[in-house]
């Protein structure tokens, strides 16, 4: 496996908090082959890059020839991860959570080595617990415990409702790591208290303990909220080759760094050069590029990434219109049709406040012309291109 203390320090690469420090020091000084867990809610149907943090610091146990457990969270799904919220989550239904999982599973290993990895469902071990094995479980802990988890205080002291299942989340999220005699679990720097639990159920049940790895939660486009799906900041590793590669070009330089630390496979020290190399007077618009390729690859194939590449410079260097984009034919009403309103028929945008709004910014272009009217009328029969922002395109037929 390696020097101890290179191993430590790969583990140790952009993480939050390890703990404890000196327990995962003697685990990996026993030489054996540690079983790590991270846990995934199949909560949405796709993976984004906020997931591949803890993807990636799995990987880097592969690497180091632990033994990964990618726990699929089929049963917890059900209830709602409460970390975080000030409202009871809607649990979803076993279709929906089922349907989802299916797309983690292939998804997951454009980062893991499939060799080396073992997909687990908590269903395997929940169904058969039964409500007798749940109220046991109960027992290990206190609802005044429970309330030391500052999501569920905060909503106690402002009167806010907490349902009794929620408090069921945390326990089972620990019983998960007793059922797969965990060594290590990674997960959110908002999974602190849920991960804690994990290692004291350990105790009880007279386990060594879990070491808990916590990494941060990677910003979004917007480089202030946590990448998701609802806020739009997200870039999904499914999405096409072209799509990731625009995005992460809009990455601000600063954040640009905080991409590289949790996303890139690079050694720290390769990255260090690179950061070196912008202060020395390199364009950070070339490294960010490097960092796109990388990821593209990654989710995709380096020919991909070559391509995605050379279309963006064709696109946003020398105004070359993407050779495909969605052909969409627009309803007229009379003889013709608004173009806020073509706008929101194609899904350029999601309303028509939306478009004004571009429109506003100069964010629209109609045949690589910027339109400044927001009253332009498309007659019926025209046939055009409209761009909406540097990434958004279609061709309209009004009919």
């Amino acid at each position: 496996m390696g020097d101890m203390s290179d191993a430590l320090d790969l583990i140790k690469r952009g993480a939050d908090e390890l703990l404890v420090e000196s327990e995962m020091a003697a685990k990996l000084a026993s030489g054996r082959p540690l079983r790590v867990k991270a846990g995934f809610d199949p909560t949405a149907p796709d993976l984004h890059l906020g997931h591949t943090v803890l993807l990636n610091k799995l990987r880097h146990f592969q690497d180091l020839g632990h033994h990964v457990m990618f726990l699929i969270g089929d049963f917890t799904g059900m209830i709602g991860d409460p970390s975080g919220k000030n409202t009871t989550r809607p649990p979803l239904s076993r279709e929906q959570i089922l349907e989802n999982a299916r797309t983690y599973e292939a998804q997951v290993y454009k980062v893991l080595d499939p060799a080396r990895t073992e997909v687990c469902f908590n269903s395997a071990w929940m169904n058969d617990l039964g409500a007798a094995g749940m109220l046991r479980l109960a027992s290990h802990y206190t609802v005044a415990r429970m309330l030391e988890r500052d999501d569920f205080s905060k909503r106690y002291a402002g009167n806010q409702s907490i349902a009794v299942h929620e408090f069921l989340y945390p326990l089972c999220q620990g019983y998960d790591s007793v059922a797969m005699k965990s060594d290590v679990e990674l997960g959110g720097t908002d999974q602190k208290f849920n991960l804690l639990v994990g290692r004291e159920l350990q105790k009880d049940f007279g386990q060594s303990p879990q070491c808990v790895l916590m990494m941060p939660l990677l910003e979004g486009l917007d480089g202030v909220n946590k990448m998701s799906k609802s806020l739009g900041n997200y870039i999904g590793i499914d999405e096409a080759p072209g799509e990731i590669f625009g995005k992460l070009m809009s990455i601000s330089d600063v954040l640009m760094w905080r991409y590289f630390e949790l996303l890139s496979f690079r050694s720290s020290g390769d990255i260090a050069a690179l950061r070196r190399a912008v202060e020395d007077g390199r364009n950070p618009r070339d490294v960010k590029v490097e960092l796109a390729k990388e990821l593209v690859a990654r989710f995709h194939s380096a020919a991909a990434a070559t391509a995605a590449h050379e279309e963006f410079e064709a696109r946003f260097q020398r105004g070359v219109l993407p050779e495909e984009m969605p052909e969409v034919v627009v309803a007229a009403e009379g003889g013709g049709c608004p173009l806020v309103q073509a706008m929101k028929q194609a899904g350029l945008t999601a309303s028509t406040s939306e478009a004004l709004r571009m429109i506003q910014q100069g964010a629209v272009r109609l045949d690589g012309e910027k339109v400044s009217d927001k009253d332009v009328q498309l007659p019926v029969g025209a046939r055009v291109v409209v761009q909406v922002g540097k990434r958004r395109f279609a061709r309209l037929e009004i009919k």
